[in-house]
């Protein structure tokens, strides 16, 4: 792939940082390792500033034995990979509540640490939580990241996009997802070798952090099956049954994924007064090279099956609506949409004033009126509420289907 080297690109959530740092003692940049957490609070060293990292054995042990005694030495500091001392968190939480000088501490973790019980409450109005995935399109290609400003207003560019963004073009992106390292790669092939070794040294090495897993060697093949269930409903009888896991087992390492930032579970779309609704979550990765690598999904295999494009299509979009929702300073909450007639729409996002935009994906590049059927009708449930719908498609043009509602080429995103 011809491209700038990715670890160089400037990163949509810095804004929010530099916002933060002028307010709050401390903040957290959260997100899967590998995905330029490093690279981006390296920025804010200074003078009073220093940084440290937990991964090198010596000082985490040291911190471990003496966390008080660190942050007394260090009342300015910027701490990678936090997670790995949980007793740090305590000992930052009495520093600050004796200094609540803003912009103290930067700290990273590849673990979701509001979500383990050891630290979920330890800095609670101390400290900002923002996230950071790994690369989006529009950092890639160095554009904004006005999706949702041109959703909101249907305000699409009317140029077409160059065809040599389209078709295969757009299949090696997708495959190549957004983890700077995987493509620095030069092939497919080295893509995927370095998402094997990445998911491999996971497992191995950092499940321990999140969570006391006696056995780990099940681990893989779940992660495998739950890469080609992206998309689908979570069933968790079905997945443990067919790997010899029970329920609740597949429950607890599902969830230890999602605290690594490697899958996350897309809630139904409901509203108290709509009672047609399935409420059933999906599986979803957060990263659609992760996923292509764990289906062995090629360039090659993508022309004969297209139904394994379609899922790893609809993952990265998945991906790439988090990525804007990061950096977005209005709040969304996104889902999806299904009835029980069975008819849906990919992704729903709705603001706190229930504002919705519905999302469909298709991987082709023609669209007929008969895609929009879900947002059609989930345009009958909100009424004056929705806001458009669009259906994202392998196109060169933005095109009106009338009533705000739009096909709208994938490379917008």
């Amino acid at each position: 792939m011809s491209e700038l080297s990715p670890v160089l690109l400037p990163r949509g959530l810095d804004g929010r940082i530099q916002e933060a740092l002028l307010d709050t003692p401390a903040v957290l940049v959260n997100g899967p390792r590998q995905c330029g957490k490093t690279t981006l609070v390296r920025q804010y060293v200074t003078a009073d500033r220093r940084y440290f990292s937990l991964d090198e054995p010596n000082l985490l042990q040291a911190i471990k034995a003496d966390p008080l005694g660190f942050v007394r030495q260090n009342p300015q500091a910027i701490i990678d990979e936090v997670q790995r001392a949980p007793e740090l968190l305590l000992a930052l939480k009495t520093s600050i509540d004796n200094d609540r000088r803003p912009g103290r501490y930067v700290l990273t973790g590849s673990a979701n640490l509001l979500a383990l019980p050891q630290i979920a409450d330890s800095l609670a109005g101390r400290m900002e939580v923002l996230t950071l995935l790994p690369l989006s399109n529009a950092e890639i290609n160095g554009h904004a990241a006005d999706f949702l400003q041109c959703a909101q207003t249907q305000h699409w560019p009317t140029s077409a996009l160059p065809a040599q963004r389209l078709g295969a073009t757009l299949v090696a992106q997708v495959l190549a997802g957004g983890y700077p390292e995987m493509r620095q790669r030069a092939s497919a092939a080295r893509r995927q070798a370095w998402g094997k070794a990445y998911l491999t040294t996971l497992v191995e090495r950092d499940v321990q952090d999140v969570a006391r897993i006696d056995d780990v060697t099940r681990m893989p093949q779940l992660l495998a099956m739950t890469a080609g269930l992206s998309g689908q409903l979570a069933n968790m009888s079905q997945l443990g049954g067919q790997i010899g896991l029970a329920s609740r087992t597949v429950e607890k390492y599902l969830g230890v994924f999602e605290k690594m930032f490697l899958l996350r579970r897309l809630p139904a779309w409901s509203r108290p007064e709509l009672s047609r609704l399935v409420k059933t979550p999906k599986l979803h990765f957060l990263d659609a090279g992760l996923q292509a690598t764990l289906t062995r999904l090629t360039p090659e295999l993508v022309a004969m099956q297209r139904q394994r494009w379609g899922a790893t299509l609809e993952t990265w979009v998945y991906a790439e609506l988090l990525k804007h929702l990061s950096v977005e300073p209005q709040s969304w909450f996104l889902s999806y949409y299904r009835d029980k007639d069975q008819v849906e729409v990919d992704f729903v996002l709705e603001s706190a004033l229930r504002e919705v935009i519905g999302i469909e994906v298709k991987a082709a590049a023609t669209v007929v009126t008969s895609d929009f059927k879900g947002l059609r009708r989930l345009r009958d449930q909100c009424g004056d509420g929705f806001v458009t719908g669009l259906v994202l498609y392998d196109g060169d043009r933005c095109l009106s289907f009338g009533e705000g509602l739009w096909a709208v080429p994938l490379q917008y995103l």
